[in-house]
C-alpha cells in the first residue's frame, strides 16, 4: 500500500494520481473513463470497467444406469471448480433418491452451492458464492491457519492419547478441501475473465501462484490428517514414550515454523525470508532422519504407523520450502519494473 497526496484543482475539485503500473496493466490511456463507487464502509473504489455480472454458465449432467456415488460427486466438483454457476442434474425418477443424496452431499462439501430447484426428474444447483468477498488470498490465509493447527493437534493427540482431538483433525481436513476448491474455481474464473491484456497477464500470474500454494497447503493438511489417522495403532498401549514424543514435537514445531515463515514471505514479498526457509530445510531433514533411526527399533504395525508419521513430518518441511519458492516467484512477478 502506498500513500498519495490529495490535490485541489480550482475551488471544488480534488485530484489524486493513480499508480502508473495499474494504469498500464489495465490498458488505460488519457481520456478513458473510470468508474468511481462509494462503498458502505466509506471507502471509494475505482474501476476501469462497469461491474456487469457475467453470464452464468450452465452444465447439464444426464444421470442414468448405476453410476457410482464417487463418480457423480467428482463430476459435480469438476463443474464447480471449472466455474459453472448452474449445475443441472437430470435423471429417471427411480434414481431420484440417489441423486438427491449426492447433490446434498456435494453442497455440504463446497462453498456457496445450494439446491435452488427440484423436480421428480431433475435438480438444479446454483453457485451463490461471491469471489470478491472470499478472494484466493483470503482462502490461502484461512488454509494456512487451519493446516498449522492441524499439524500441532495431530502430534499432540499422539502425545496425550486423545482420540477426540485426532478425530477433530480429520474433520478440519474437509474445511481445507473446501477452501482449495474455491481457489481452483477462482483460478479458472480468472482465465475466462474479460479484462484488458495487461491486467489479464498480471492477474493470471498471481492466480497461478495462488493455485500452486493452495495445492501445497492442501497436501500439508492431508499429511496432518494422516498423522492423526495413525492414532489407533500408535496409542494402543497408551501415550507415546516421553523422549519419542518430545522429538516428534520438536520436528513438528520446526516444520510449522518453516510453514509460518514461508507464508509470511508469500504475503509480504520478502525474498530474504523465503530463502531462509529453503535453507533451513536441511536442518529439518536432520531432525527427521534422527526420528527415523529412533522408530526403526519398533516392530510390526507400530513401526509402519510411526514410519508414516515421520514421513509426513518430512513432507511438511518439503512443502513449506516449496511455498517459499513460490513466494519468491510471486515477489518477482509483483515487483514494479524499472522504467
Amino acid at each position: 500500500m502506498e500513500g498519495r497526496k490529495l490535490q485541489l484543482a480550482g475551488r471544488s475539485t480534488f485530484l489524486v494520481s493513480l499508480p502508473k503500473r495499474w494504469v498500464v496493466d489495465a490498458g488505460l490511456k488519457a481520456g478513458d473513463t473510470l468508474f468511481v463507487e462509494r462503498e458502505q464502509d466509506g471507502s471509494v473504489s475505482v474501476r476501469h470497467r462497469t461491474d456487469e455480472r457475467p453470464k452464468i454458465r450452465r452444465r447439464i449432467f444426464q444421470v442414468s444406469g448405476e453410476e457410482a456415488r464417487d463418480h457423480l460427486l467428482r463430476k459435480l466438483i469438476g463443474a464447480y471448480v471449472s466455474g459453472f454457476g448452474l449445475i443441472d442434474l437430470r435423471f429417471p425418477p427411480e434414481r431420484g433418491v440417489f441423486v438427491r443424496r449426492v447433490a446434498r452431499e456435494f453442497c455440504r462439501l463446497v462453498i456457496g452451492s445450494e439446491v435452488i430447484e427440484e423436480t421428480r426428474g431433475g435438480i438444479i444447483i446454483q453457485d451463490l458464492s461471491d469471489t470478491t468477498e472470499l478472494s484466493s488470498e483470503k482462502c490461502l490465509r484461512r488454509m494456512h491457519l487451519t493446516v498449522r493447527s492441524m499439524l500441532e493437534d495431530s502430534v499432540h493427540a499422539l502425545k496425550t492419547a486423545s482420540g477426540q482431538l485426532a478425530h477433530e483433525v480429520a474433520q478440519r481436513d474437509q474445511d481445507v478441501d473446501r477452501l482449495y476448491w474455491m481457489v481452483v474455481k477462482q483460478y479458472h474464473r480468472n482465465y475466462t475473465a474479460d479484462q484488458p491484456p495487461g491486467a489479464i497477464a498480471s492477474l493470471r500470474g498471481v492466480s497461478h501462484v495462488h493455485l500452486l500454494v493452495a495445492k501445497l497447503l492442501e497436501r500439508i493438511g492431508d499429511h496432518a490428517e494422516r498423522i492423526a489417522g495413525s492414532f489407533p495403532t500408535i496409542t494402543v498401549g497408551g501415550p507415546l514414550e516421553p523422549k519419542l514424543a518430545k522429538e516428534l514435537e520438536e520436528a513438528d514445531a520446526f516444520g510449522i515454523g518453516m510453514l509460518d515463515r514461508a507464508f509470511h514471505a508469500l504475503v509480504t514479498g520478502d525474498i530474504d525470508s523465503a530463502n531462509e526457509v529453503i535453507d533451513s530445510q536441511a536442518q529439518h531433514q536432520k531432525m527427521v532422519d534422527a526420528l527415523s533411526h529412533r522408530v526403526a527399533v519398533k516392530k510390526g504395525e507400530e513401526l509402519l504407523a510411526l514410519g508414516l508419521v515421520v514421513n509426513s513430518l518430512s513432507r511438511t518441511g518439503s512443502y513449506a520450502a516449496d511455498i517459499a519458492e513460490q513466494a519468491i516467484n510471486l515477489a518477482i512477478l509483483s515487483e514494479p519494473q524499472a522504467t
